[in-house]
């Protein structure tokens, strides 16, 4: 039986869970009030920790689902900053949406999945 490994687990979800060499974190979401920019490279640099805690990096994304509140508004100025952080020749899968999040405070939440 393969292990299973969850960092950050509280009530409700764990951060990453780690299972048969691959990392799944949860949808991680800027500061509140904050502009698109500031919020996706505040999810990028939570997300570049997650893969760090569970031994892997952004050269090893798998997927990628992003959630925009407005898409119309908010989607080419989360690209800019997407585009930016991504390594060339290693972009993974990936589907972008817009949803009603959490609180309407949050513009952008974004889901990776890598390989370990």
């Amino acid at each position: 039986m393969s292990s299973i490994t969850r960092l950050h687990t509280g009530p409700r979800m764990s951060q990453a869970v780690i299972h048969n060499g691959t990392a799944y974190l949860a949808g991680q979401v800027g500061a509140e009030g904050k502009s698109v920019a500031e919020q996706t490279e505040s999810i990028l640099g939570k997300i570049d920790a997650l893969l760090d805690e569970a031994g892997t990096d952004k050269t090893k994304l798998l997927t990628a689902q992003i959630w925009c509140a407005n898409m119309e508004t908010d989607f080419a100025e989360m690209n800019a900053v997407w585009d930016a952080w991504v390594p060339a020749g290693n972009a993974p899968a990936r589907w972008t949406g817009e949803a009603k999040l959490a609180t309407p405070g949050y513009l952008v939440e974004i889901i990776v999945t890598a390989a370990v």
